[in-house]
């Protein structure tokens, strides 16, 4: 058994899969003064009585990373770069502790001028005397030679909890990407450290020593071990559980359009077939622009729970969210009291409701039903004209999929999947409202957390060759290893899927999920004079992100319980 839980805004959803699908599913609210509270409570309720030896692995999806960032709420980091002649690295400047420091490596990894010893030295001591704890060290095509933050990382010591280095973090060359990316790895580490030690000893403690796996942005899972040299990989995660979470039920040959409404917010995303489109540089959050690998989503401030009010003379919904709907507890009228009021919803208190609607309804001089009718239609106006904006902006640039470049093409779905608390609800609205085909994804209200279970563990790796240097490097797995002139891009792909093999098994991998595909080789001969020197060689592989095998016995039968309550086509569903 599989247990998959997502923390949401708003709901944190834990679901127990096994062969038989979902065996259980629990919803309990957010306390974001207290996740760690919040996810054992769902975990207590999911694993009630099952025997430790039935479950074979957990897998998080969080927003803890996400959440401190947009709030702000990071711990100091001493931020190190070094970047040579030709760029200004004070304008990457991030942080209260950023410096500057001596020494280059060229574009091909030579070394041009040496790092003075003496100004990390001086760096470290006042690091130290600041209280800073976590440190990012970043020098220029570091990842053509890593040897200056090697030297850094020796010369700072064992006095910081946590430092990290640029090259291990991505192949891709991104300066100021980089630094971004290398800061908030360091920033959100004791967060995430914090919190999954929490988790693991908990679980520890009922006897439940199982493998704990964090989704990803990209989609793709990672053990603990790993999460915790990249807790950055975490954030934005939760869209991510979404997709996968989608990606059984999307009908062949088609473009999909993927919606979670959840409480505050909406997150959309778009399937080509089978494959999540991919965004290639990185995830961008806050004002931050990273490296960090993520499926191409987008989020808007429209939810079930978000803010209903009279502005100007005319109606307001969203973006901001104010606390629950009134008729669960809550003191702003919401899209979802829109629901109570017109009878699609009664698990709640109808009359709360019913008077938090009456004031806007006077506002604008209608009865409460046509009010509430208004409310409910401008969100899924609001989700629709988003969703159209989104797909513009994708098509107004190349589309990559998580598997491939597809150059000059253009999305253009025809079909919606509906997820998230009112999923059939807003399923059935938008059908009326618009062109396309809506359906529900089964277990809507869960789904997100069904996708965090059944997701395979995905890794990526480039391998660098300079048959002139004569050296192959893989930056992120600190792999260095001396090459010969007769190394051929045949050798660099072998080896580049060797040691991709072994660094997905490391981070959780089924061996018989290891589906490695290439995607992108580039090889560039160096000449000097009128004679070929050597080669430049460059290889990136993947493992094929996608869901676990055992997802198309469980997806299955979500199928088969979804055509059996009459729902699986018009998304109607109650």
């Amino acid at each position: 058994m599989i247990i998959g839980l997502d923390v949401g805004g708003t709901h944190t959803d834990v679901v127990l899969l096994g062969e038989e699908g979902v065996l259980r599913q629990v919803k309990v609210p957010t306390n974001p003064a207290n996740l760690l509270d919040t996810v054992w409570t769902g975990l207590q309720e999911v694993k009630a009585g099952i025997h430790p030896k039935e479950l074979d692995r957990i897998v998080l999806s969080t927003t803890l990373t996400t959440n401190a960032i947009v709030e702000g709420k990071l711990v100091p980091v001493g931020v190190i770069v070094s970047s040579g002649p030709g760029i200004d690295p004070e304008a990457f400047r991030i942080g209260d502790h950023y410096h500057v420091i001596s020494g280059s490596i060229d574009h091909r990894g030579r070394e041009i001028q040496p790092i003075n010893v003496s100004e990390i030295e001086s760096i470290t001591s006042r690091l130290k005397k600041q209280g800073v704890r976590y440190v990012a060290v970043v020098s220029k095509f570091s990842v053509r030679n890593p040897k200056h933050e090697l030297q850094i990382q020796e010369t700072l010591g064992d006095d910081f909890e946590f430092v990290v280095l640029g090259h291990r973090i991505s192949g891709n060359l991104n300066f100021p990407r980089r630094i971004a990316t290398a800061y908030l790895n360091a920033a959100v580490y004791p967060i995430h450290k914090r919190f999954f030690n929490a988790v693991r000893q908990s679980l520890s403690t009922d006897g439940l020593a199982i493998p704990i796996h964090v989704l990803k942005a990209d989609g793709g899972t990672m053990n603990m071990d790993a999460s915790l040299q990249y807790p950055g990989q975490s954030i934005l995660s939760g869209p991510a559980a979404s997709v996968m979470g989608s990606l059984p039920f999307v009908q062949d040959a088609e473009e999909t359009l993927v919606l979670d409404v959840g409480g505050t917010t909406t997150d959309m995303a778009v399937l080509i077939r089978d494959a999540p489109l991919l965004d290639p540089v990185g995830i961008e959050v806050a004002r931050y622009r990273t490296l960090i690998r993520s499926l191409k989503t987008v989020s808007i401030g429209m939810g079930g729970d978000s803010a209903v009010s009279v502005a100007g003379g005319g109606l307001r919904v969203g973006p901001e969210r104010m606390g629950r709907a009134m008729a669960y507890g809550g003191s702003v009228p919401t899209p979802t009291d829109a629901l109570f009021v017109l009878a699609k919803d009664d698990r709640g208190d109808v009359d709360a409701a019913r008077r938090g609607l009456e004031p806007i309804a006077a506002a604008l001089g209608k009865s409460l039903e046509e009010t509430a009718q208004l409310v409910f239609d401008t969100a899924c106006h609001r989700i629709l004209q988003a969703a159209h904006q989104m797909i513009q902006e994708i098509n107004g640039k190349p589309v990559y999929t998580v598997h491939e470049l597809l150059e000059g093409y253009k999305v253009n779905p025809k079909s919606i999947l509906v997820l998230g608390g009112p999923a059939p609800f807003v399923a059935s609205r938008l059908r009326e409202l618009s062109d396309y085909k809506v359906r529900t994804v089964p277990r809507w209200e869960v789904a997100n957390a069904v996708g965090a279970a059944i997701a395979r563990t995905t890794c990526e790796l480039t391998l660098f060759a300079d048959t002139e240097r004569g050296i192959a490097t893989a930056p992120e797995e600190d792999f260095y290893q001396p090459v010969k002139s007769d190394f051929t891009m045949e050798k660099a792909v072998a080896l580049a899927k060797e040691l991709l093999r072994d660094k997905a098994l490391r981070e959780g991998a089924d061996p018989d999920d290891l589906e490695m595909e290439i995607i992108e080789q580039q090889q560039f001969n160096m000449v000097r004079g009128f004679y070929t020197t050597g080669r430049n060689l460059r290889v990136k592989v993947q493992v094929k992100p996608g869901l676990i095998r055992h997802s198309r016995t469980i997806t299955q039968k979500l199928n088969e319980d979804l055509t059996a309550a009459g729902t699986g086509t018009t998304g109607v569903a109650g």
